[in-house]
């Protein structure tokens, strides 16, 4: 069924009242939180294991589901997570296979829609924002796994993103090639996931969605992983680090304690063409950094903090957002792997190769978000290249009083300039999230493809994305696009969610 702007608001307002402040309860304050920071253990996502498998596809099964856990020592909190859990559960998958993954609307008590963010999926399995999965429901989404990155997948549902997000629906997808398994990158345990997300609490310790007006939505606790402030015991060794922001609305500026440079080696798409080192970045929501940290030049009893310089126009909540999480140097380790000074072939797409630029202005105006002045419609196209075609888009933001992370789904893309001037180093790369900041116009450029269809392109605030910073391009079908075979098709009426019960995958 297709839902309108009013009913997806009622909606939102069912569950949502819940999320304020409840009556006669504050915030909680940093002592109340029980937390003295890096002092809870860090731990890592369960993986996730295929329900069963064949010769191409690999079947899996998440249950959207509301639990009580505990996020600080001695109180419950309420999530909404996959499988119960927040972050979900990680998928690992190699490129070429297929991944079918269920996800059940049971007994969660709101519409979802999936977005697997970072995959070329077909439109009708991209997590369209009106392609709802209503309680009692479920939908098998197919993935081709046609990339090699870290990804992650949340909630899309229209006008309700960023509370669901921040309820917990949120978990990281990691898709591997024989390329990357070749280098001598490090891997297995020494391969960690970091997702970054900042929380608010009541003093009876449930969580408080607050987007100020629907302006922004701030935390004044960090979580890696879901736990407060972590503290990672490392050994002397190298480490690859797969950092995911996950907040609602916060952006970082990530550094090392110790002055210490990161090795850069991923953007959102994948690896890098080759590493660069860099003594800090800034991070926005939805973007994905990869870097390998070397600790075997510190000394067993080390401590090195991961810190965050707030960038402007982020809440900072008296310095408590200003360190994320802790590594301690514990002990010794063997070491075989390394950072090759090449790590996957690039080629860089030039101006003179585009066939035509478009722009697009992200602006607050009468207490909506818009793009090029206009709200989300589900019946209007901004855009409609052709299959194959190689585009420039301009996004522009003309305040000072607010950044937008601007996501492109089904294309990766390459950024041409900031300001007229070169991207930043670690930026270099095939990227679906664009941090355009104040008063930032950026230029990226990208070819349109592999698929055919309806898409859509928001700012990744996702309050900014509700009150109505979204809308869609086309992607035409011509002769190309007919031998290539992934003709999209409706993303509402192809693949429509069914009721519940599931039959076995």
């Amino acid at each position: 069924m297709k839902i309108t702007r009013r009913k997806a608001l009622q909606l939102g307002a069912f569950a949502g009242g819940a999320l304020l402040l409840p009556t006669g309860l504050e915030r909680i304050s940093y002592a109340q939180t029980a937390v003295n920071k890096f002092t809870l253990p860090f731990r890592r996502p369960p993986v996730l294991q295929p329900v069963r498998s064949d010769a191409q596809t690999d079947y899996y099964e998440i249950t959207m589901r509301k639990a009580q856990v505990e996020i600080l020592p001695g109180k419950s909190t309420e999530i909404w997570g996959y499988n119960g859990i927040t972050p979900g559960p990680t998928i690992i998958q190699r490129a070429g296979r297929q991944s079918v993954v269920r996800f059940i609307n049971n007994s969660l008590g709101v519409p979802t829609s999936t977005h697997l963010h970072g995959m070329a999926s077909l439109p009708q399995y991209d997590g369209y924002a009106e392609d709802l999965t209503f309680p009692g429901y479920y939908k098998d989404y197919y993935y081709p796994n046609n990339r090699a990155a870290t990804l992650w997948y949340h909630d899309h549902a229209i006008h309700a993103t960023a509370r669901n997000v921040y309820m917990g629906l949120a978990g990281m997808y990691i898709v591997q090639d024989q390329t990357e398994l070749d280098l001598p990158l490090p891997k297995g345990e020494y391969d960690v996931p970091l997702i970054i997300q900042d929380k608010q609490f009541a003093t009876n310790g449930s969580l408080i969605f607050d987007d100020q007006g629907e302006k922004s939505q701030f935390g004044d606790v960090i979580v890696v992983n879901g736990v407060p402030w972590p503290r990672m015991e490392v050994a002397r060794r190298k480490y690859r680090f797969r950092a995911l922001n996950g907040s609602i609305s916060r952006s970082y500026q990530l550094s090392l304690s110790t002055g210490d440079s990161f090795l850069m080696i991923g953007t959102d798409a994948g690896l890098k063409p080759a590493p660069v080192a860099v003594k800090n970045f800034r991070f926005a929501s939805g973007e994905r950094y990869e870097f390998v940290i070397d600790f075997s030049k510190y000394p067993i009893g080390t401590q090195i903090i991961l810190r965050n310089t707030n960038p402007k126009n982020n809440d900072e909540y008296s310095g408590r957002t200003n360190e994320i999480m802790r590594f301690d140097v514990v002990r010794d380790a063997p070491d075989d792997s390394s950072v090759p000074s090449q790590l996957r072939a690039f080629t860089p797409l030039l101006a003179s190769q585009a066939v035509r630029t478009r722009e697009f202005r992200y602006e607050r105006t009468n207490g909506l978000w818009v793009i090029n002045g206009k709200v989300w419609d589900v019946n209007r196209v901004d855009g409609a290249p052709q299959f194959g075609d190689i585009e420039i888009w301009r996004l522009y933001n003309n305040s000072g009083g607010w950044f937008h992370p601007i996501h492109l789904h089904l294309i990766d893309c390459q950024i041409l300039d900031r300001n007229g001037r070169a991207p930043f180093s670690y930026e270099v790369g095939w990227k679906d999230v664009f941090y355009v900041g104040e008063n930032e116009s950026i230029r990226v450029i990208g070819k349109f493809g592999p698929n055919t269809g309806k898409y859509m392109q928001h700012c990744h605030n996702t309050v900014h994305e509700d009150h109505d910073m979204m809308s869609q391009f086309e992607v035409l079908q011509n002769a190309q696009a007919s031998q290539s075979g992934n003709i999209g098709q409706d993303p509402i009426a192809t693949a429509r969610p069914k009721p519940l019960p599931a039959p076995p995958l």
